[in-house]
């Protein structure tokens, strides 16, 4: 079963993110994710979460896909560049569904 990954973030060095971003959609792609959208923080509307200036959306083919790119020897030396160029990250994991009757359901 797929999973979504939401990830928002601030670039806290441009330099440090673009060696992350250079390298990672290839990487990404490789462990089973697809960057379905990307955006630049707009407005609050309602809620009371910090806004971060980026938001990423990837489809991961399952959640192991996602930890195999998360937890790769491989990619020892990329993670730390989005760390190192990134603040106040969010990571979360939502369930792909086809709709939101799993959720209404009593």
């Amino acid at each position: 079963m797929s999973v979504f990954a939401l990830n928002l973030f601030n670039v806290s060095d441009k330099e440090e993110y673009l060696a992350y971003a250079r390298r990672s959609q290839t990487e990404v792609e490789t462990h089973g994710g697809k960057l379905l959208s990307a955006g630049k923080f707009r407005e609050s509307v309602q809620g009371d979460i910090t806004p971060r200036t980026v938001m990423l959306l990837v489809e991961w083919e399952s959640k192991e896909a996602f930890d195999s790119y998360r937890n790769d020897p491989a990619l020892a030396d990329l993670h730390p560049h989005r760390e190192n160029g990134t603040d106040q990250y969010i990571w979360h994991l939502f369930d792909k569904l086809e709709d939101l009757r799993p959720i209404l359901k009593s």
